[in-house]
């Protein structure tokens, strides 16, 4: 675990200075993204995907398609012959929304779900979300780096998403956690196992029956954020944590394929944990929906102010 203070001003811009510079011809201009945008920085080999959800901060169906979309794309890179898959070694999972990573399952499509005990709906929404987690847990087939930077509030599906990367970068203001059992539900896309390979079971259900929010340095001591940055200076930790690993960035990317095949988080376990929580949603009653609706409301009084403007230069999925 590291703690990162902000570094030299003119380092961090002669990094950025490289972004987009001499990009191979494999990264074209991607096909109309709504949800999502990226950006390609040839230099460090960093890829990055920036959230952009609509009027509230949480996964829809929109966004989860845009996200699949974009993780299609890298994926072909693996079954290339002109080792296009050896010029990324960084997907780096981060916000556009000020203040917010994301608030995680869209609680208003549920709310709706369980009055109407549409199942289906449910199990579909839940597996599109294990389908995007699942396929970052695992590296997309390449021997890369995957990170993640949070800036902002990370609740539920957000942090489950979060922690899918083998690196997680957070800023100190960040506040990141698991409300669900507030409204007498559980996060049901791979926070157990997420956190299992992390912390153990012990601590692992505590955290997710306690509801609380932790600060990004309260979860930095207990071992789940790897990286600790000043706030405002996320970016540029995470463009040191690149250079820091210099010549060891194979080794790394290494290290994270046997975590994944030592500890892996099997797709099999996910689509068994998605019936225990569809079947656990339907169960809600009007105290737990009046609960959640109340959440909804409050995520949606959060301004959401224009999102940063980023180049979009990945291939759209075959």
């Amino acid at each position: 675990m590291l703690a990162v203070r902000t570094g030299n001003p003119f380092v961090f811009r002669r990094l950025r200075e490289s972004v987009n510079n001499t990009t191979p011809p494999v990264f074209q201009q991607a096909d109309g993204y709504r949800h999502v945008s990226t950006r390609y920085d040839a230099a460090h080999g960093a890829l990055w995907v920036f959230l952009r959800p609509g009027h509230r901060a949480c996964f829809s169906f929109e966004l989860l398609e845009d996200l699949r979309r974009f993780q299609r794309g890298i994926e072909a890179l693996s079954g290339r012959s002109d080792k296009a898959g050896d010029q990324v070694r960084y997907v780096i999972l981060a916000s556009s929304t000020p203040g917010v990573f994301n608030f995680g399952g869209d609680l208003s499509l549920f709310s709706r779900c369980v009055k109407e005990l549409d199942a289906d709906t449910l199990r579909k929404y839940a597996i599109a979300c294990i389908d995007v987690i699942y396929h970052h847990i695992v590296g997309y087939g390449l021997p890369l780096t995957t990170l993640s930077l949070v800036q902002g509030d990370a609740l539920g599906g957000g942090f489950e998403a979060a922690l899918s990367s083998d690196v997680l970068v957070a800023e100190r203001r960040a506040l990141m956690g698991f409300p669900e059992v507030l409204f007498n539900l559980f996060p049901g896309m791979g926070a157990y196992n997420l956190l299992l390979r992390r912390i153990g079971v012990l601590h692992t259900e505590k955290a997710l029956m306690s509801g609380k929010m932790f600060r990004a340095e309260e979860l930095h001591a207990k071992g789940l954020v790897d990286i600790l940055a000043e706030d405002g200076a996320g970016e540029r930790t995470v463009y040191e944590y690149i250079v820091r690993q210099g010549g060891k960035d194979r080794a790394a990317a290494g290290i994270h394929q046997v975590r994944r095949r030592l500890a892996p988080v099997k797709y099999e376990q996910l689509l068994e944990v998605v019936e225990i929580w569809v079947d656990t949603a339907l169960r809600m009653g009007p105290r737990e929906l009046r609960m959640m609706e109340k959440l909804v409301r409050a995520q949606e009084r959060v301004a959401v102010l224009p999102a940063r403007q980023e180049t979009a230069e990945f291939p759209p999925a075959r």
